[in-house]
Parts: structure tokens; C-alpha cells; sequence
């Protein structure tokens, strides 16, 4: 498509990054009928963050729009073969949430708040969870919320879902095509730079590089606040077979439990409270003792049924954390120049809605869905003290709700 050495393409968006939410956005516009796109992806189509994805689907959140986005994604991942044209690898295991006495009316206000905007859930009791997990100790626990129709998928497989049927609709996916920085003339958008040395000429970009997005908004003046946090993820042999268990989001001794293949679970830590900054190119890719004594504690309290569980291996991955723990999806300072970042965990559920989101941002300038306010997303929000905070917090969990 273009040649080293200062050869120029042209393109009407160029998407800088090709995983689960740039090859969403791309499919996005192509729905609205803008496909004389082009992604330019540094290594492989979801080699990044999304290759690491714990999957977990939810729509769980006190804040209104995030809300509604895992609805919509929700949607598009139970019928992803008709939409796409490919298994995304979803399960619909059902998800639960617990919370102990003193978030109990938090979690009602919030399941309140969700089915306002669409979404199916409702308060189960012990007794029902019981059933579910019939290996968990529930004691500790004061309330429940379940989404039936809740599970886990595939982050990787759904960007590969997202670029092939990109692709069908004429956009160009370049891999191992590293963009080295954003072009600007008069405050407006004129195209990227490619680490090769050539340009492509466009009108409108959109970064949604995770955490690598701040180095090319910064060469411009904009301060995108991303804190990477390295994560790992523990999986597990229970040493049972346990049957059909449905996704378990533990709010009282923070953790996260959900079915991973061939009968194995998957664990992960629900406590952000303190992050541990890390090298998105250079950081250890497994979980280290100490996370690994806390998860073995953690997994003994709460599912003391899995007494011959056995870790069968570790990774890790990093997020993009934002000071409020909300993404920015966003125009920025400068003309026709689109943020997508900082999803700090939550971009797998609510990635089909990014693309709708980023769509209406190129194509009209504001959102077509009224359940999802663009301005919630503003990178401004930062600057302005405005942050996008839950109404109905957790305690001790407010981070990841």
C-alpha cells in the first residue's frame, strides 16, 4: 500500500491500533458506511492487552453508561454469528455478584439503576447461590445480584471476529505497521507517521493504542492519565469435576472466579486499591508469590470445597488504568484527532459499544445512543475535577464498579 522512505497513502480514518477496540471501531464505521479505512496495527491483530483478557461479561456497574454499553455488547456477543459472521467464543454461564453487609444497600441501588437502562438482573438469595456453587462458603455474605444471561468469551477471538468482518467491508488492516506519531497542521489532523518512514494522509484518527496512546497524544499537548497496572491471572485444576458453575464476583473477599476450558478455573484479584506500575513492552508475564499466596488464601476462604484445587499455571497482563477507573472515549484538543484508552479493565464487555460510540464521534459529533452520554467520557473530565465515579460505590471495591 505504501512504500519506506516518505511514500504517502491516503485513507478518511486511520485507527492506531488493531486490537479489540480499534478493530470495533474499525467495524463500526464500516457499519455507517465509512470504510476507506485503514488500521495500522505495531505487531498482530490483538497482541496487545486484549490477548490477555480475563473475558468476564457483566453488566454490573454503577455508573449508567458503562451500564448500558455491557448491554449492548452483551447483545452483539449472544448473537455474534449472525453479526459477524464468527464464534466469539461466549458462554453464557451466568454471572454472580456477592456483597457483605455493608454494601448491601449499594448493590440494590445499582441493580435498580441497570435495569433502568435495559439490563436483566435481579437479587437471588443464599439459598439459589448455593445451587450454583455448590462448593462456595456463603456465609460472610448479605446480598446477591444475578445476570442470567452474563458469562465470560474470548477478547482475542472477538478482535479476530472484528477485523475479518472489518475487512469484508473494505477496510485495510496493516499489521507490523508500528505508528511512530500523529501529524499536525493548525490545529487539525493531517495523517500518521509510520515507523518506516512513510506517511498516510488523512483527515481523522483515531488512537486507541491502550497505554501506548500516550506518547502520541502527548507529542501534541495532551495529557491522556494512564497508569499501566501489571495483573496476573491465576489458573486452576479444582480437583473435582464441578459441573456447570456460572461466573462468581466476589465483593466481599475481592476475587473473581469463572470456568476457564477443559474444566480448569480461572481466578482473578478484584482489589485495585494499590496498583503496581509497570513496563507495558517489559514486565513479568506470570504472577508472582506473593499474588499467588494471596490467591491460594482467597480461593481456600471462599470455596473450601476445592480442597485438592492445584495451580496449573500463571500470566499476566497490564491495564490502562484511568484516575477514575472509566476509559476516555473522546475528540480531543486537536481537530478530527479521537481518543480511545484507558479502559482499566473493562474494555472486553463493553467493546461493540465503543465502536457505536467512536462512530458517532467521527461521523455526527456526539452519540446516537441516549443511555450513553459522550460527555461521560470526555478526556477533559480529568481537568476539569469531574471524574466519572459510581453514585452507588462498593466499599473496599469501588474501583472495578
Amino acid at each position: 500500500m505504501t512504500g519506506p522512505g516518505g511514500a504517502t497513502s491516503t485513507a478518511q480514518v486511520v485507527i492506531v491500533g488493531g486490537g479489540l477496540e480499534g478493530t470495533s471501531i474499525a467495524w463500526s464505521l464500516a457499519q455507517r458506511g465509512i470504510t476507506d479505512v485503514v488500521v495500522c496495527e505495531r505487531e498482530t491483530i490483538g497482541s496487545g492487552g486484549t490477548g490477555k483478557s480475563s473475558g468476564v461479561v457483566r453488566c454490573h456497574y454503577g455508573v449508567s453508561s458503562l451500564a448500558a454499553m455491557a448491554n449492548k455488547g452483551l447483545e452483539l456477543f449472544e448473537n455474534a454469528a449472525d453479526v459477524l459472521g464468527a464464534d466469539v467464543g461466549f458462554h453464557q454461564t451466568g454471572y454472580v455478584v456477592g456483597v457483605g453487609e455493608p454494601n448491601v444497600a449499594a448493590l440494590r441501588a445499582s441493580l435498580a439503576a441497570q435495569r433502568a437502562v435495559g439490563v436483566q438482573t435481579e437479587e437471588i438469595d443464599r439459598d439459589e447461590v448455593a445451587r450454583l456453587w455448590p462448593t462456595a462458603e456463603l456465609s460472610d455474605f448479605a446480598a446477591f445480584g444475578w445476570e442470567a444471561r452474563g458469562g465470560h468469551g474470548d477478547a482475542y477471538q472477538t478482535a479476530q471476529a472484528f477485523a475479518a468482518a472489518a475487512r469484508r467491508s473494505g477496510v485495510r488492516i496493516r499489521q507490523g505497521t508500528p505508528v511512530t506519531g500523529v501529524l499536525v497542521e493548525g490545529g487539525r489532523v493531517t495523517g500518521v507517521r509510520l515507523a518506516d518512514g512513510s506517511t498516510i494522509s488523512t483527515g481523522t484518527v483515531v488512537v486507541a493504542a491502550g497505554p501506548w496512546s500516550v506518547p502520541l497524544l502527548a507529542e501534541h499537548g495532551i495529557e491522556l492519565p494512564i497508569t499501566v497496572h501489571r495483573e496476573a491471572i491465576v489458573l486452576l485444576e479444582p480437583g473435582i469435576e464441578l459441573g456447570p458453575v456460572p461466573v462468581f464476583s466476589d465483593l466481599v473477599s475481592l476475587q473473581y472466579i469463572r470456568p476457564e476450558g477443559h474444566g480448569q478455573l480461572l481466578f482473578g484479584n478484584s482489589d485495585l486499591a494499590v496498583l503496581e506500575p509497570a513496563d507495558p513492552d517489559r514486565y513479568a508475564n506470570r504472577a508472582a508469590e506473593d499474588f499467588l499466596e494471596m490467591a491460594v488464601g482467597k480461593i481456600a476462604h471462599r470455596f473450601p470445597g476445592l480442597d485438592q484445587a492445584a495451580v496449573s499455571s500463571t500470566y499476566a497482563g497490564c491495564y490502562d488504568v484511568t484516575p477514575d477507573f472509566n476509559p476516555v472515549i473522546s475528540e480531543t484538543p486537536v481537530e478530527q484527532l479521537f481518543v480511545a484508552a484507558g479502559f482499566s479493565g473493562h474494555g472486553f464487555k463493553i467493546s461493540p459499544a465503543v465502536g457505536t460510540l467512536v462512530a458517532d464521534l467521527v461521523v455526527d459529533g456526539k452519540s446516537s445512543d441516549a443511555n450513553v452520554p459522550e460527555s461521560d467520557f470526555r478526556l477533559s473530565r480529568f481537568a476539569e475535577g469531574d471524574l466519572l465515579r459510581s453514585p452507588f460505590p462498593y466499599v473496599g471495591a469501588g474501583e472495578m464498579r
